[in-house]
């Protein structure tokens, strides 16, 4: 009997958080398409961020950045090892840049403890200068499983993995609506193409609220706001004091300014969170000295032009200013009603890190729906 579709699964967005989802799924046998806008694979969110392995420090305990974030820290680490993708474990500094901020920080080890971080140690501010001369702080807590992933080539490697999996990944194509069928969706896309599917994936990352609203059949309800977040990156002239990447403790919608490093050695620093209506990609340098002044709280020695500017990313925030930090939202049937679609909403920091572990929790919710 001919199958009503033309493939089990699509997955739209081809970033980091798309790939490892359709990679999961191809993995476990399904056929798996990936449509993407753009006209390469990781242009968007998954090409403008730190590009580091996070820990699970941050996190409130239970949430899904917590778990997925730790569990996805060891997978990416073995992912790299065993697909030859350039990374490097460089450990990870959480300052408490003066006594008023200790509690603060002993009160983040206790939540990254609980979260199950690994190999964390609190250090007074003489064993921290010892590790980081340069480094001036009350004291910090050092976390060995941070480190920082070469993205480009993480792209690469599940793109290789995907398609050797039988699945494929097609670029250039714009998803314009989905429709609700009896027997899955049928995906439109803005060139007048259409493909039947059992199980749709929203991964679209900044794009996913505006796609979500154009599936019929998906209460309204079930789309939330969505707030746009600029995070400007400032690259250090000359090579920076520090072997470890060197954080402030986390701001309410963000993990604050600080040090990072490309796959060769060059350091940048950011990025800070500045609210827009809608995705812009232009530099804003006004605000270099306040962006300074943050990493001169824990590196006094840092000039304002010793920054060059370097480049911007863009997150999608659930939460917009004044508000908490929202969770990662994964939204399957069990909550829109809708079966056979997962949309991703707010996958922002820690998303990268998460990301296989993401791929493992959309590919166990759609089991029923794709078996």
């Amino acid at each position: 009997m001919e199958a009503a579709y033309d493939v089990e699964a699509i997955v739209v967005g081809a970033g980091v958080v798309g790939l490892a989802c359709a990679h999961a799924l191809a993995a476990a046998g399904r056929e798996v398409w990936v449509l993407e806008a753009e006209p390469k694979a990781g242009e968007g969110i998954s090409s403008r961020n730190s590009g580091v392995i996070h820990a699970g420090l941050y996190y409130p305990s239970g949430s899904l950045k917590a778990r997925l974030c730790v569990r996805g820290n060891a997978l990416l680490y073995a992912w790299c090892q065993a697909h030859a993708v350039p990374h490097r474990r460089l450990g990870k500094l959480v300052v408490a840049a003066s006594a008023g901020e200790v509690d603060a920080l002993r009160a983040l080890q206790t939540r990254a403890q609980a979260n199950g971080a690994q190999g964390l140690r609190w250090l007074d501010a003489e064993a921290a200068q010892a590790l980081e001369p340069a480094l001036r702080c009350a004291a910090a807590l050092e976390s060995p499983s941070s480190g920082i992933v070469d993205v480009p080539a993480y792209v690469i490697s599940l793109l290789g993995a995907i398609e050797h999996a039988g699945g494929q990944v097609l670029v250039r194509t714009r998803v314009g609506r989905a429709v609700r069928e009896a027997d899955g969706f049928r995906v439109e896309t803005a060139d007048g193409g259409a493909a039947r599917c059992r199980v749709l994936v929203n991964a679209a990352g900044l794009g996913a609220v505006e796609l979500a609203r154009r599936v019929e059949g998906l209460d309204a309800r079930h789309v939330p706001a969505l707030h746009y977040a600029a995070g400007h990156y400032y690259a250090l002239h000359g090579r920076a004091p520090f072997a470890r990447l060197i954080y402030p403790l986390p701001q309410q919608q963000g993990l604050g300014v600080h040090l990072g490093f490309d796959m060769a050695g060059r350091a940048r620093f950011g990025p800070d969170v500045r609210w827009l209506a809608a995705p812009d990609y232009r530099f804003d340098d006004s605000r270099r000295t306040r962006f300074a002044d943050a990493v001169r709280a824990w590196w006094p020695a840092l000039r304002d032009e010793d920054l060059a500017p370097d480049f911007v990313g863009v997150r999608p925030k659930l939460a917009g200013p004044g508000e908490p930090m929202a969770d990662f939202r994964i939204d399957d049937a069990a909550v829109h009603g809708v079966p056979g679609l997962v949309n991703l909403f707010g996958i922002e920091s820690p998303g990268l890190t998460a990301s296989l572990a993401l791929g493992e929790e959309v590919r166990d919710r759609l089991a029923g729906a794709v078996g």
